[in-house]
């Protein structure tokens, strides 16, 4: 099967714990476009919407409704996101975590706050990968910005909600550093993108992005979490996860098996897709 992915590229991922993608989805851009106007106009009841201390507009953030979107669904069924996270991640299979919304309106004061993906979620293991795709022109000053390496710390921190909340306040996890303040003790990567590409980055990987400061730009932005080989579900009791997946049964290392988690590629992925119909 052709490559998606240039060597240079899979080895900046592997080391970095992200990189960009240009133009891998150009041709799913109106399509997205259309999911997220639906979304918002129908969002879950688990979204969110936070505003900046001096209002502004809506940083508004949902996930987990690919199977109510159909174009939610087209793109992850029929785009080229699977072949792409398994070239990434070195994945024989390729399965679905969950999809991510987030679109910061002009003048939304928000931030995103440094953070990894992992220690939200219900799942364990080494192959891992967020395709984060923007349907607006993101320069690089308010683009997600990376800990280069830092998904090879061995380290979780605490999450947080996007206002800065404790998802869960006695976690024993530790809380992340002061980036901000600290800067220049890291190396930050980051990029400009437009609508189209793609930033690709690890569960583990440390990231976060600026507030939209524009007066007349919006972000939006669809984020895929994809799981490769190996990866387990993780039952933390008493902790809350993020998705919830509070209908899921299943066990604390069991194979992530059921409709909310459709087998893209790999064994299966046929018979689960069917599920998912």
């Amino acid at each position: 099967m052709p490559r998606h992915i240039d060597d240079a590229t899979i080895q900046q991922f592997r080391k970095d714990g992200a990189t960009v993608l240009r133009g891998v989805f150009a041709d799913w851009v109106d399509t997205l476009r259309a999911g997220v106007q639906a979304n918002m106009d129908d969002p879950d009841p688990n979204a969110r919407i936070y505003r900046g201390e001096n209002g502004g507009g809506r940083f508004f953030v949902d996930y987990c409704n690919w199977a109510r979107i159909p174009e939610y669904k087209d793109f992850i069924f029929n785009s080229t996101a699977s072949e792409i996270g398994a070239e990434l991640m070195d994945s024989t299979a390729v399965q679905l975590f969950h999809e991510h919304v987030l679109v910061k309106e002009a003048a939304a004061g928000v931030p995103t706050p440094w953070h990894q993906d992992a220690p939200y979620y219900c799942v364990d293991g080494p192959k891992t990968l967020s395709l984060w795709i923007p349907l607006d022109d993101v320069p690089r000053e308010t683009t997600l910005e990376f800990l280069a390496g830092s998904h090879k710390w061995g380290k979780y921190y605490r999450p947080q909600r996007f206002n800065g909340e404790a998802l869960n306040a006695d976690d024993g996890l530790e809380e992340i550093p002061d980036i901000n303040n600290l800067r220049d003790d890291y190396e930050i990567i980051g990029w400009d993108v437009a609508p189209g590409d793609a930033i690709a980055f690890d569960y583990r990987t440390i990231h976060g992005a600026p507030a939209n400061t524009s007066k007349s730009m919006r972000r939006r932005a669809f984020s895929l979490r994809l799981l490769g080989d190996d990866v387990r579900f993780a039952r933390r009791e008493g902790i809350v996860t993020s998705p919830p997946f509070t209908q899921v049964t299943l066990q604390d290392g069991d194979a992530l098996v059921g409709k909310e988690f459709p087998m893209l590629r790999g064994a299966g992925a046929s018979a689960r897709t069917a599920l998912s119909e």
